[in-house]
Order: C-alpha cells, then sequence, then structure tokens
C-alpha cells in the first residue's frame, strides 16, 4: 500500500512540476475548458432553482363538470355519490351549483344584467365544482386527466373542464430544458475531451526523450502514464472550479433583474448556487472528463512512440 501511495505522489508531483513549468499554456487551457463547461454548469444551476419552485407551486386542480340543459334537476344532484365513488381516495370539496346560482354569479361578475334578461330562458346548466387536494407535484396532478375522463361517461354530462393544462405544460417546458441541457453537456463534454487530448498530445511529444530514458531505464507503461493522467484531471479539475466560480459571478447581475421582474408578482424568487454537494459532483465530472482525455491521447500517441 506505501508503494501504491508513493507512486501516486510520484505522479502528482511530476504533474504539478510540468505545470510550473509552462503555467501560461495550463492556465490557457483551462480557460478554453472552462468556457465549454459554464453553459451546461449554468444550467444545472438554473434547474436546481427552478425544480424545487415547481414542486412548491399551489397545483390543486379544480375540475368542472357541466350538465345538459334537459337534464333533470332530481338527475342532476344523484350525480353526487358516482362523483365522490370516482374520487375515493382523494381529498376532495364536491360543490353543486344549479344553473340560476351560477347565473346570479355570471349577473354579478359580468355587469351585463340587462343584456342577460334579454335571452329569457336561463341558458347555463347545473353543474358540479370539484376542487381537488393534496396534489403537491406536477406528476400528481396528471392524474386528473384519468378522473375527468371517468366523468365524462357519466349519465346526463355535457362537458367535463380541468384547469391544471398549465401545470402539465409547465412540467412539459422543464423535461425539454432537462433534454437540451443533456444534448449540450454530451456535446461540451466531447470538447472538454478533445482539448484535453490535444493538451495531452503536446505534453507527449515534448516529453518524447525523456520517456525514451525512463523505458530504458526499465520503468513501466503505467509509471510513465500517470503522471499524464494526473495533468489531465488536474486540467479538467480546475478548469471546473473556474466555471464554477463564473457561474456563482454571473448570479448577481441576474438576482438583480430577476427581482425587480419577481416584485411584479410579489414573490423574492432568487438564484442561488449549487449546494457543496452538488458543486463537487460537478467537479468530479470535469476531473472525470480531463481523465478520459488523457487516457485516450496517451494510449494514442505513447504506442506510436514504440
Amino acid at each position: 500500500m506505501n508503494i501504491w501511495f508513493r507512486q501516486h505522489r510520484f505522479a502528482l508531483g511530476a504533474a504539478l512540476s510540468h505545470v510550473r513549468k509552462a503555467p501560461g499554456s495550463f492556465l490557457f487551457n483551462v480557460l478554453v475548458v472552462a468556457v465549454a463547461l459554464a453553459l451546461p454548469f449554468a444550467g444545472v444551476t438554473l434547474l436546481d432553482n427552478v425544480r424545487p419552485l415547481s414542486e412548491e407551486l399551489s397545483v390543486d386542480p379544480e375540475i368542472s363538470l357541466f350538465l345538459k340543459a334537459d337534464t333533470p334537476r332530481d338527475q342532476a344532484q344523484a350525480l353526487a355519490p358516482q362523483l365522490q365513488q370516482i374520487l375515493r381516495g382523494i381529498h376532495a370539496k364536491v360543490s353543486f351549483v344549479p344553473r340560476e346560482q351560477a347565473l346570479d354569479k355570471l349577473k354579478d361578475k359580468s355587469g351585463l344584467t340587462d343584456v342577460i334578461e334579454t335571452l329569457g330562458d336561463n341558458p347555463l346548466p347545473d353543474s358540479y365544482v370539484m376542487k381537488l387536494e393534496g396534489f403537491t407535484s406536477t406528476a400528481n396532478a396528471a392524474r386528473v386527466d384519468g378522473l375527468a375522463e371517468q366523468m365524462r361517461a357519466l349519465p346526463g354530462v355535457d362537458a367535463v373542464q380541468v384547469d391544471s393544462a398549465w401545470v402539465k405544460r409547465l412540467a412539459a417546458l422543464l423535461g425539454v430544458l432537462r433534454l437540451a441541457l443533456l444534448l449540450l453537456a454530451i456535446t461540451l463534454g466531447v470538447v472538454v475531451i478533445a482539448v484535453v487530448f490535444n493538451t495531452i498530445r503536446l505534453q507527449v511529444l515534448t516529453q518524447r526523450e525523456e520517456i525514451a530514458v525512463s523505458k530504458l531505464l526499465g520503468a513501466t507503461d503505467n509509471f510513465i502514464h500517470r503522471p499524464f493522467y494526473y495533468t489531465g484531471a488536474l486540467l479538467g479539475l480546475c478548469s471546473g472550479a473556474v466555471a464554477l466560480g463564473a457561474v456563482a459571478l454571473a448570479l448577481r447581475p441576474l438576482n438583480t433583474a430577476i427581482a425587480e421582474f419577481a416584485r411584479l408578482y410579489a414573490s423574492e424568487f432568487q438564484l442561488t448556487p449549487l449546494p457543496p454537494l452538488g458543486m463537487a459532483a460537478l467537479l468530479a465530472i470535469s476531473a472525470g472528463l480531463g481523465l478520459v482525455g488523457a487516457m485516450l491521447s496517451v494510449q494514442r500517441h505513447l504506442a506510436r512512440l514504440k
């Protein structure tokens, strides 16, 4: 175990020594990779802030059921037990709204009493309004469609309206954003690997003589490869840290603009940086991308040197 630690400590020291010899080149590569990582990191930060907001929104939907105009009152009121049966297991408030009461509400809200009175007979049907509770997420709100379909099959029902369509649109939009972010991250991940691949290639070429001497002295392939692996991982790790720092700095002016917009909706929504665990995960991913690029480059170009 001590030998293993000693070998990796030597490889890390060799990688840091190479960085100290050419700090300008290393910093330039860090900047290039950081620019590629900043966009997906910003997307992850945005989704992390929007996800809890979408889950905390009030998504308790309301179902409005309208009966046919010629449905007798006793038949209309007899639907209440059937509706309760459909809504079993769901906390819901079912209210029967007679057509007369609906007409009175329409007159009070619209201010068109004279116009409505010219219609003669009441054109509004009896209806039920069902307010559902306990729907704390967009996924749960999707169950409402199944309930609405069952209600449409009841006798005397003319139409059923559900007001949770905006919830499904929000969920669909977040799904599209996640997919777009994934595709963007994959594309820019390839860019990161390509940059590290080329960086390590140049390093291998500049150390050809040193590598040849090491082989003559009996150095194993793993001993020669490790410093390059650490260089690639360090490049990815430093780039990830710079990208996270850039995203954190960009949140300040964004929050100034968002605060003015959120104030119009009586909200105090602000974008916050990722939690430490999320940052650690992104740093591990960026270091992993650097390591992959280094491994591909080393295996390709050292094989040619043989």
